[in-house]
């Protein structure tokens, strides 16, 4: 049996926003994080671009780990069964996790 999703955000780019997405998150009761869109000749009003500004921040440092994880490691999750997917993301984890304390681990001494 698979866990209740306890998350309550739900984080995406301007591709996933639209009215039948932010209904389908309110009925749920998940906050929509997912990027606003301009329309053509229309500018973003400034509390969406702070809003977008923010969010891709938070976005930014998850999509490097998963870049990294598909492009240096070759991450490519096709097993049959959970377990063995599970695992298989769990050492990718674990690598992504040992390249970046060797990569501080490096790193010269600042004063």
């Amino acid at each position: 049996m698979l866990a209740k999703n306890t998350v309550s955000g739900v984080w995406a780019d301007t591709a996933y926003r639209s009215q039948a997405n932010e209904k389908h998150l309110a009925e749920r009761g998940l906050t929509s994080k997912i990027h606003f869109r301009g329309q053509p000749r229309h500018d973003l009003a400034p509390s969406q671009r702070k809003a977008n500004r923010a969010r891709s921040k938070v976005r930014s440092g998850v999509k490097g780990v998963f870049a990294d994880q598909k492009c240096a490691l070759g991450l490519i999750v096709r097993t049959i069964g959970l377990a063995r997917a599970t695992t298989k993301i769990a050492l990718a984890n674990l690598t992504y996790n040992f390249r970046c304390y060797l990569w501080l681990a490096e790193r010269p001494k600042t004063a």
